[in-house]
């Protein structure tokens, strides 16, 4: 397995900053520590077939890693509540701007055997007894845009409507 060059490094950099501005979020300005990440994102594409988190262990399979590829299910509820996803490679934009730090946050992602034992998918997106979401659905007034989650996005990803144009969906 070879090294990821830094003409690859930056081409992927360059491909998540921009799908990251479209949908509202940021990358995180530390450029070297950044690069870090990315070398490792582009590991795991060689290693696995896919762009799993660096930070966490993937399995190689496919199914077993679906919350983890980059960017995780987990990346918009460690915005809200830390600043920035767990590797800290998306970053709240406070972090971005430099008025907060980026820290460490809380592991979100359940163990393997109890995702299993479960039976839903990795994220937790199902209850157990597979009868509805866990999560509130909230709807971007603007343009319709659905998601199922504790919080309304800071910005929807469509149409970037801040959050104050999301409503509960019923």
């Amino acid at each position: 397995m070879s090294e990821p060059t830094q003409a690859e490094i930056d081409a992927l950099y360059e491909r998540l900053r921009r799908d990251a501005e479209q949908a509202g979020y940021h990358l995180n300005p530390d450029r070297e520590f950044v690069n870090d990440l990315l070398a490792g994102l582009l590991v795991n594409q060689e290693r696995h077939g896919y762009i799993a988190c660096p930070c966490r262990l993937a399995t190689g399979e496919a199914d077993e890693d679906r919350d983890i590829v980059c960017p995780c299910d987990y990346r918009d509820p460690d915005l809200d509540e830390h600043g920035c996803c767990y590797c800290a490679l998306y970053v709240s934009e406070e972090v971005a701007r430099g008025q907060e730090a980026a820290g460490s946050i809380p592991e979100r992602r359940l163990p393997a055997g109890e995702r299993r034992a479960r039976g839903a998918p990795a994220t937790g997106s199902l209850s157990a007894e597979g009868k509805g979401l866990s999560h509130p659905v909230w709807r971007c007034n603007v343009c319709g845009y659905l998601c199922a989650r504790d919080h309304p996005p800071a910005t929807c990803p469509i149409c970037k409507a801040g959050r104050d144009r999301f409503s509960r969906f019923a």
